[in-house]
């Protein structure tokens, strides 16, 4: 951890909601006027979406059914953790970016003058100096394998993680909205993936200090016939603090309308109130961080 260049790194699975709290972190960042440098997990996948298909079927034909985008195999973890050390040391670091679409990949290549596909890595390059802070958000964030823990390294750690049957659910409509996949090959994905999940992702929702967790109110029992993805609206947040020491939970029921206090750290809000949860609770920890980094 560093006082002086502090790391944030919200962790959750594809699909999790970590895309609202990435909202909320910028909507953070605007109104303190604050710099961060953005690292995205996916850049640190250790196989483009070629060599992951290719090293995926490879596994298949020696009877390794488990491997999968979750596990060290696919994955810089080494890389995550030297990120973080280097930055929290140095302010500076490594970075890259994973290209997701044809069209982010037209976009990088008019800029940089290369000829990168999608599903490929830019180069790596430093991480520009004066940044206020380093913001990772993507599956790893705080994983331990071995010797290797980036979680050492973060300042503040966010879980943002639904129950695992609205989980597959959002995972089952949109692989076949997206990407065109069946529900079996879906199935399939999912049970390839769940060794590396219980031993590689649910972990780290031990070592955060918040964690925002979505529950539906409506019969998610059998999630691989669900017509539909639970709404916010049909839906509440669990959010549960690793220390509720200094946490003004009085104001935070206050400020959250119909929100309540389910155990002596957990507040339970509504689905619709996530986004708006998170900025007033993560706010004062960002403040905080950036506070301590000024006395530093």
């Amino acid at each position: 951890m560093s006082k002086k260049h502090p790391v944030v790194a919200v962790t959750g699975s594809s699909g999790a909601g970590t895309t609202t709290v990435k909202v909320a972190f910028q909507h953070i960042f605007e109104r303190e006027n604050i710099t961060a440098a953005v690292i995205e997990g996916d850049s640190m996948h250790s196989l483009g979406r070629v060599e992951f298909k290719e090293a995926s079927k490879k596994a298949e034909e020696a009877g390794n059914n488990f491997f999968s985008h979750f596990g060290p195999e696919a994955n810089h973890f080494a890389k995550i953790a030297e990120t973080f050390k280097t930055y929290g040391e140095t302010g500076t670091g490594q970075k890259r970016y994973y290209i997701h679409s044809d069209a982010e990949a037209a976009e990088l290549n008019a800029r940089l003058g290369t000829n990168l596909k999608a599903g490929e890595f830019t180069p790596w390059e430093g991480i520009p100096g004066g940044s206020d802070l380093l913001f990772y958000e993507g599956l790893h964030g705080l994983v331990k394998d071995g010797d290797v823990d980036a979680s050492k390294y973060v300042d503040l750690g966010v879980g943002v993680v639904p129950i695992v049957n609205l989980e597959w659910i959002q995972k089952i409509h949109r692989d076949g909205k997206e990407r065109g996949y069946s529900a079996e090959a879906t199935v399939h994905t999912i049970l390839r993936r769940m060794p590396d999940y219980v031993n590689y992702i649910t972990p780290q929702f031990s070592q955060t200090h918040v964690n925002f967790q979505r529950v539906p109110t409506v019969d998610t029992s059998n999630p691989f016939i669900a017509r539909d993805i639970p709404t916010p609206d049909e839906s509440f947040v669990v959010i549960r603090f690793s220390d509720p020491k200094g946490i003004d939970f009085p104001y935070y029921l206050s400020m959250i309308h119909d929100s309540f206090m389910s155990r002596r750290n957990t507040i339970v809000v509504p689905g619709g109130k996530m986004g708006f949860a998170m900025e007033v609770i993560l706010a004062p920890m960002i403040h905080d961080l950036i506070e301590n980094k000024k006395k530093a």
